[in-house]
């Protein structure tokens, strides 16, 4: 007989289960929903203007991590950005793209001005003192360590390649690898900015 009801719960459960998941959201990149970090960062925008996630609130918000001296990862994920909201079209204005620099040595405010809105006038860059820099990183899991160059103002960076979305609640929903397909962030976005606020 306990093992009757032991095998019931057990059925019950998988059911319940079952139906959880298909009720949310299916999305093509790796759903996060509920992570205990990546809560917030407190750095200043490219304007000079402190900036923190709730001044996004209402907006789906990619945040990157990167340098605007990286060779390769950054441009190609900022260009790949700027592709997604011309494919947005008018719904482009409901999404925030933030460029978190792990430079703060080299990425100066001026610098970031110049760089970031290049890729799309609405992109935002973000910057902050290393202790500052190292909370932040810190805060979303980030990994960053400095790479000796030939010179000293020629050291590369190693970091956390993905990218961070949030929905238009503040809530951090989804972890995006470098190299995903464009196709697989733009459904993914779409499917954010179908859901109810």
């Amino acid at each position: 007989m306990r093992h009757l009801a032991w095998a019931r719960a057990c059925l019950l459960a998988v059911v319940f289960m079952a139906g959880c998941g298909q009720h949310g959201p299916q999305f093509k990149n790796i759903d996060i929903t509920g992570a205990d970090y990546g809560k917030d960062f407190h750095l200043v925008d490219h304007t000079g203007k402190p900036r923190q996630l709730a001044d996004f609130r209402g907006k789906i918000v990619l945040l990157f991590f990167g340098y605007t001296h990286c060779p390769d990862v950054c441009p190609v994920t900022m260009a790949q950005f700027a592709m997604l909201m011309k494919q947005l079209g008018a719904d482009a204005k409901r999404v925030q793209v933030l460029f978190v620099t792990l430079d703060p040595e080299r990425d100066t405010k001026e610098l970031l001005a110049q760089y970031v809105p290049a890729f799309n006038p609405d992109f935002v860059g973000l910057y902050g003192d290393l202790p500052a820099t190292q909370a932040t990183a810190k805060e979303f899991r980030v990994f960053f360590e400095k790479q000796a160059g030939k010179t000293p103002d020629t050291y590369t960076i190693d970091h956390t390649a993905g990218t961070f979305v949030f929905d238009g609640q503040g809530k951090l929903r989804l972890f995006v690898r470098y190299g995903q397909e464009g196709a697989d962030l733009l459904a993914d976005i779409k499917t954010l900015l179908a859901e109810k606020s």
